[in-house]
């Protein structure tokens, strides 16, 4: 590795220190921090002397360093939970994600056909107001430690529910972007590929548990971390390979774990990980974002975002509800399932290659600034939230307890 990229990796890590030693002092989420912390250096920084803060050489390492954060976040949300559990919430999950997906993709159709946009913008900005960011929200449900909750199982779900959406709405976007064509064909074959690819690697993790067992029954701890990170980064590999979002091959990694008797060696090893190289991908998530090019969307990014709020508390309470959640449940739903990310800036970089309005740039990448912002801080102050909400509808009051409580 030349010198220069070692300095600019130890650099980055000292502004991310730095970020992380901010947000224990103030008690706020590390997230939002690491993201400006990433905006504010990047190729418009100064060079000071030795340090040079446009990361231009480190970039590659540190993206790459990102994306391995995004595997441990969602493979780490996965072990807090099983294959079991999930498909007993199997119904509930088809149910709330629907709900989800109608709300806010009608959202993110009819606002840019009000702005007077063209048909393959209004399906690009429908496609950024849909999808949650899995890693910020993995992040956030472990920062808040909200993992045990009930609710959590429902956003697991929602999470799981929006990557089918995306492999099928990706092949039906770089179609119509791209070629100005969506094949009938591609879009079957891609959303048979990805359930058929989820459902497969469930049902094999449930008949292979023994056999998994038995694999890591390993008294080396060195050993047991390279079967675990080795399981960990193939699957993930080959998800990506067939057009899976590799969070999600992640995701399922986890949960399949879960289910052995190794649980507790697996989280012990796991979180220096997970906290890590998770620090990592949001600071490089700050540096893919150029403050100097976000002042031409503001308008339409204020009424995307209100809209996008709206929604997503709406789906979040019709969601809960149908699923048994109490409203408290529900709020938490609505609320954590907020922040938007990886896939926006997937979708906007597609729009730039097919020439779509430039506009579509400084939009989505305020548009996920904002909303990387809002949904941790909210998510955080839900509690509040809830209690302000339940004064105006006459929900059930809050007892002052920080223990979960249970659907009613």
């Amino acid at each position: 590795m030349p010198e220069q990229v070692l300095l600019e990796i130890g650099l980055a890590l000292a502004i991310v220190a730095f970020a992380g030693i901010l947000a224990a002092r103030f008690r706020v989420s590390i997230v939002p921090l690491l993201i400006l912390a990433g905006m504010v250096v990047g190729p418009h920084a100064p060079v000071i002397g030795i340090l040079d803060f446009r990361f231009i050489k480190s970039a590659p390492l540190i993206d790459f360093m990102g994306r391995v954060g995004i595997l441990f976040l969602l493979f780490s949300l996965g072990l807090e939970f099983s294959v079991g559990r999930l498909l007993k919430a199997g119904r509930s999950i088809l149910v709330g994600g629907s709900i989800y997906m109608a709300i806010n993709f009608t959202l993110g159709m009819v606002l840019p056909i009000i702005w007077g946009w063209p048909l393959r913008e209004t399906l690009v900005v429908a496609g950024l107001i849909s999808i949650s960011s899995s890693a910020i929200v993995a992040k956030v449900l472990v920062d808040l430690k909200r993992t045990a909750r009930p609710e959590t199982e429902m956003i697991l779900g929602l999470m799981l529910f929006q990557d089918v959406f995306v492999a099928v709405y990706l092949s039906i976007i770089s179609g119509l972007v791209l070629t100005g064509s969506a094949s009938p064909a591609s879009v079957l074959k891609s959303t048979s590929l990805a359930l058929g690819f989820m459902l497969g690697l469930i049902l094999a993790g449930r008949k292979l548990a023994p056999l998994i067992n038995r694999l890591l029954n390993v008294p080396s701890d060195e050993v047991f971390m390279l079967i675990v990170f080795a399981f960990l980064t193939l699957v993930a590999g080959f998800s990506e390979t067939i057009h899976v979002a590799e969070a999600i091959g992640a995701l399922l990694v986890g949960l399949i774990l879960a289910e052995t008797d190794h649980l507790d060696r697996i989280e012990h090893i796991v979180v220096p990980f997970r906290d890590f190289f998770g620090a990592l991908f949001f600071f490089s998530f700050g540096l893919s974002i150029d403050p100097l090019t976000l002042g031409g969307a503001v308008g339409p990014v204020l009424t995307a975002v209100a809209a996008t709020l709206t929604g997503n508390f709406l789906a979040g309470i019709l969601a809960g509800r149908m699923a048994g959640y109490s409203y408290r449940g529900c709020t938490n739903i609505g609320l954590t399932i907020t922040p938007r990310g990886e896939f926006s800036i997937i979708l906007a970089n597609l729009a730039k290659t097919g020439g779509l309005l430039p506009v579509l740039q400084p939009f989505a990448a305020l548009y996920v600034l904002l909303m990387a912002i809002l949904g941790p801080l909210l998510t955080k102050e839900s509690k509040w939230i809830y209690n302000q909400l339940a004064h105006i509808f006459g929900w059930p009051a809050l007892k002052e307890t920080n223990k979960p409580r249970r659907p009613v």
